[in-house]
């Protein structure tokens, strides 16, 4: 079997598997969800970015022992988020989740502007690779990114907005949360290199 019908197996396993679980926990969860979110558009959008993570999990091939109880653990996550994200979103306010699953933001991986000139110079320098890297997106996969992470909307308002379905915005928004994590890792090692490792 060559590697493009493997690649194609194995994407087949892992969209079986995800299907499995949507089936399984869709309605638990959202109950779950609209027990402690009131707007049922939040509660609707809180459901789709679990389903989001979910995905970019198996996507990365990420183990998940227990499917369940880490998909309450997102969205328990993400309802605290929502409660906290009643301001405008920056960059320094968006997020992602490392790979014990805790919320990471983008401000808690740039150097603190406390801590010298030399770190205030490094934080700048991220922050202004972080907007080029941005706009390098394909425009289709930059509109969700930008449309969701910055500008707050839902994916269901996305796809209002846009006429494309949830599922290929979800799509759309891992591929450019994957060359948003590999550009920003490569100028991230130059500056550790640079600095040497203190």
């Amino acid at each position: 079997m060559n590697a493009a019908a493997q690649i194609e197996r194995m994407t087949a396993e892992q969209d079986n598997r995800i299907a499995e679980v949507l089936e399984r926990e869709q309605s638990r969860l959202r109950n779950f969800i609209r027990r402690r979110v009131a707007d049922e558009g939040d509660a609707e959008d809180i459901l789709q970015d679990v389903f989001f993570e979910l995905v970019e999990a198996y996507r990365l091939m990420k183990p998940i022992e227990q499917v369940g109880a880490w998909l309450y653990r997102v969205a328990r996550n993400r309802i605290i988020d929502r409660f906290r994200k009643k301001k405008p979103v920056t960059f320094a306010d968006t997020g992602s989740v490392s790979e014990e699953g805790e919320m990471l933001r983008i401000e808690d991986l740039l150097p603190s502007p406390d801590a010298g000139p030399d770190a205030a110079y490094a934080r700048g320098v991220l922050l202004q690779e972080l907007e080029d890297a941005v706009d390098e997106l394909p425009q289709d996969q930059r509109e969700v990114f930008v449309g969701h992470e910055v500008e707050g909307y839902s994916f269901k308002e996305l796809s209002a907005r846009t006429g494309v379905s949830v599922n290929t915005l979800l799509s759309r928004k891992h591929y450019a949360v994957l060359y948003l994590r590999q550009r920003l890792r490569a100028i991230y090692d130059e500056f550790v290199n640079a600095g040497g490792k203190s």
